[in-house]
């Protein structure tokens, strides 16, 4: 695999820690009397449990406990918030006798090794009062209503459904099944209770300070009581975005016990207890003039939620501003089903909306004859039309350039089927991708060591981009110090606070604050310095030496500037593909990939690279291979397991070239960087439908695209 224009040898930080073994994930961590927690799990999808059957369970050999709604202890922010037995919020576990979908945790049993607790939790007998439910999208889609903020689901520019007025039109229909997260790390939690007001959890989240506000709330006991642990995460997608009511009843569970619990779920509970990708139906109507100028754009969506909770996400944002058109309108609306809550995954909705949009853009060349970067291009927006403002920075033109001269987008041709190499029909397709160039606020403090170390600390995340490699090098850059006298600290509650890694911001928001705080050290040393007569050119051991310090410390809060409201700030990528379809079995192959990415300056190349490497990976997936399948008479996932539900193998990954325009946008924060985790994939799954119909003429509007959609 290549990686075009950039040139860095600077490897990750934590690298040998993870290939050897060091690196310790939550799983991982014994404390002493550590014992089990194994779920019992709903048999049914909707309805009341009418008994809990536990006699046997607790008196199998080394169960401490079997916890249910039956003999939970206080948890005071249960009872503070509502009596209602399913809000309209985050499901309280444990907490009544409702069902609210299939795999739903009904009790937990704790023991004192793996094996008793998984062999009493099967001993462990529950009746219900079965009701009839609701799993099928298609069958329930009437009933989907905007969200409880009417702002997210209407937007209007112009005249709405204009696009039927316009001399080409085209309205389809684009379907994408639910997906689930499957990183190799299974999710849980390990918690003890160092006192009866203070518990300390080793966690897989993709935010300590958010886990640590979560248990805080929940057990109505002080933030500063509540240690939250997590180094090291196995891949977390958006899966790990928030506290689960599972992860809560393990907390639960040590307080009954009196002991340290952990948990970790199964494969299967992977499906139903820590979201998904929504299921989702999208509508597009496009209406250009025989020039192929926008005049219309119309988006529909209805995206999956539980029936007990509105979850939400950017399904038709990209559609308002991507693309130059005077009418522009766009719907959002949600569909309750009786499933646990859907969660953000990777490129959340924008992944989803792109799918469509950057297909139907596609059909629009195509019926209008043009290739589709010309007609991207006779669309292009310099300004955003949503927010009526500059951004910030976009070279997207640029990045259709490279990426189409590096793929060889000139063997393409307009109509489709007229590239073929043997029995395989070969197609090239490309798309857009856009998510948000987000800025928060974080906190970093740095201690610079007379012996030249620098030690920066921050309650951030790492979920798998590199967050330490890409502050080392943030840091180096602005003092100079080697990379291998740089440590940062991250994944620790304690720690300076920092936002949950998610949305692509960690760079932005945190790198911010390291460059902040170390140019305050770099400015605390040159005072110092001019303060005892000595050049900042001098070692810092002589000039500490003589201002009789160890070390010098700073801590520094970073926010975005007003900039924010000036300009639209967004990172682009663009994704190219080339395909292969066997002609007789319909099978896809995808044989290149070029993805560009347009995320300002590139801070630390070889993890960026690495980004946009899993992110093509994650969207071949998306395209050819993932789908959760429930069967609807059980309301049950039937191919929640690694054989039966695909991911991409290296046998389904050709070579990737990876291309950055490596600009630095000059609003966006000190380091002139823009967040590329998300873009990565947003896109992809439409420039692999978009090959696939070159090849073949089929256009594939329901992902994935298998066999026998192609020979359909």
């Amino acid at each position: 695999m290549k990686n075009s224009l950039l040139k860095d040898d600077t490897d990750r930080v934590d690298g040998i820690d993870k290939v050897t073994g060091k690196a310790k994930y939550f799983a991982e961590y014994q404390l002493p009397g550590i014992t089990y927690g194994v779920l019992v799990p709903s048999t049914i999808t909707k309805g009341t449990i009418t008994g809990i059957d536990s006699k046997a369970a607790e008196r199998a050999p080394g169960v401490l406990a079997v916890v249910s709604h039956l003999n939970r202890p206080e948890v005071k922010g249960y009872e503070a918030s509502n009596t209602k037995p399913v809000p309209n919020g985050t499901l309280k576990i444990f907490y009544t006798d409702k069902i609210a979908f299939n795999g739903q945790p009904v009790a937990m049993v704790v023991a004192d090794t793996y094996e008793r607790a998984v062999y009493a939790a099967a001993l462990v007998k529950v009746s219900y009062n079965k009701e009839i439910h609701a799993t099928d999208f298609d069958e329930n889609i009437s009933k989907a209503k905007p969200p409880r903020n009417p702002s997210s689901a209407f937007y209007v520019r112009g005249e709405a459904e204009a696009y039927k007025n316009s001399a080409v039109t085209i309205e389809q229909e684009y379907i994408l099944p639910t997906e689930t997260h499957n990183p190799m790390e299974l999710h849980g939690m390990l918690a003890h209770w160092d006192t009866e007001n203070r518990v300390t959890v080793y966690a897989k989240t993709q935010g300590v300070k958010a886990t640590q506000n979560t248990i805080s709330s929940t057990f109505m006991i002080p933030m500063e009581n509540v240690q939250v642990n997590s180094e090291f995460v196995g891949g977390g997608f958006g899966m790990a975005l928030r506290t689960w009511p599972v992860e809560i009843a393990v907390v639960m569970a040590a307080k009954k016990v009196k002991r340290p619990v952990k948990l970790v779920i199964t494969r299967d509970q992977m499906f139903t207890l820590v979201g998904h990708r929504p299921h989702a139906w999208q509508k597009i109507g496009l209406g250009a003039d025989q020039d192929g100028v926008l005049k219309g754009i119309t988006h529909h969506a209805i995206g999956q939620t539980s029936s007990y909770e509105d979850f939400t996400e950017n399904i038709v944002n990209m559609t308002k501003f991507m693309y130059k058109s005077p009418n522009v309108n766009t719907s959002y609306k949600i569909l309750p089903l009786d499933v646990g809550t859907p969660i953000w995954m990777r490129g959340p909705g924008e992944a989803t909306g792109a799918f469509a949009l950057e297909s139907a853009m596609d059909e629009m060349a195509h019926a209008l004859k043009m290739d589709p970067i010309a007609f991207r291009l006779k669309n292009y927006a310099e300004t955003d039309p949503e927010k009526n403002r500059p951004f910030s920075s976009k070279y997207v033109d640029e990045a259709y350039k490279l990426g189409a001269d590096k793929l060889g987008w000139s063997k393409r041709k307009n109509e489709p089927r007229q590239n073929k190499e043997g029995q395989w029909l070969v197609g090239y397709g490309m798309s857009t991708g856009v998510f948000s160039a987000g800025r928060g606020k974080a906190t970093v403090r740095g201690v610079w060591y007379a012996d030249g170390r620098l030690l920066l600390q921050s309650a951030s995340s790492d979920i798998g981009p590199g967050t330490g490699t890409g502050m080392v090098q943030v840091a180096h850059g602005v003092l100079g110090v080697p990379v291998n006298k740089i440590t940062f600290e991250l994944g620790d509650s304690s720690l300076p606070p920092a936002p949950s890694q998610g949305g692509s911001a960690t760079m932005s928001t945190v790198g911010s604050a390291v460059h902040d705080a170390c140019t305050a050290l770099k400015n605390n040393l040159a005072e110092l310095a001019a303060n005892s007569g000595m050049s900042v050119t001098d070692p810092i051991a002589e000039i500490l030496k003589k201002n009789n310090l160890p070390s010098i410390e700073v801590t520094k809060e970073s926010s975005p500037g007003n900039d924010q409201s000036k300009y639209s700030m967004y990172s682009f990528s663009i994704h190219f593909v080339e395909v292969k379809v066997h002609e007789l079995t319909g099978v896809v192959k995808v044989s290149k990939i070029v993805s560009v990415g347009d995320s300002g300056k590139i801070v630390s190349p070889k993890t960026a690279r690495s980004q946009m490497v899993g992110g093509a990976v994650g969207g071949i997936g998306m395209a050819l291979t993932e789908e959760s399948v429930i069967d609807h008479r059980y309301g049950k996932f039937i191919n929640n397991n690694f054989a039966d539900y695909h991911v991409p193998v290296n046998a389904d990954v050709p070579d990737i070239d990876v291309i950055f325009i490596n600009k630095p946008d000059p609003y966006t924060n000190p380091m002139g960087a823009k967040g590329m985790g998300e873009i990565a994939l947003i896109g992809f799954s439409a420039a692999v439908a978009n090959a696939v119909f070159n090849a073949t003429g089929k256009r594939i509007r329901t992902l994935p695209i298998t066999p026998d959609k192609i020979l359909s």
